[in-house]
């Protein structure tokens, strides 16, 4: 008797152990697609910047989650619209699982980090911490933008 309520035991806490390990990567999934609100708006602009010629694609790498990044979010905005028809911008968040891969990607060490891309790809400049508006500015007129 004692043999079976031991694998009783043994057999309920593995099942808890499958569930909730279940519930934790479900949850993870369901934050990463409420909290990418901009993956959308990416693809969008993938199509959008075939044809426009954008002089600079300029990526966030950061958190929603995190102070000095949710600082740069209306930065970003403004760049977004100020210069809609020369800068591509782009947020990854790096601390869901469709933004992860950016971090290794980029190879960030903190977060926030601006990566600036020229109009063929290559990065001409990083940025590490918050970026003021004003610098972020000299950096995109480096490559052009008015």
């Amino acid at each position: 008797m004692r043999r079976f309520s031991f694998l009783g035991l043994i057999l309920a806490i593995a099942i808890g152990i499958f569930i909730l390990t279940g519930a934790i990567s479900i949850e993870t999934r369901t934050i990463s697609k409420k909290k990418s609100p901009r993956v959308a708006a990416e693809k969008k602009a993938d199509s959008e910047t075939e044809k426009v010629k954008i002089k600079v694609t300029f990526i966030e790498l950061g958190s929603v989650k995190c102070i000095p990044c949710k600082m740069m979010q209306p930065i970003m905005k403004e760049i977004e619209e100020e210069y809609k028809n020369q800068v591509k911008v782009v947020f990854y968040d790096v601390w869901t699982d469709l933004g992860a891969p950016y971090a290794d990607k980029y190879k960030i060490r903190v977060i926030p980090t601006q990566v600036f891309l020229d109009k063929d790809g290559k990065e001409y400049f990083r940025h590490e911490g918050f970026f003021p508006k004003d610098e972020l500015i000299k950096m995109l007129k480096e490559k052009g933008v008015k």
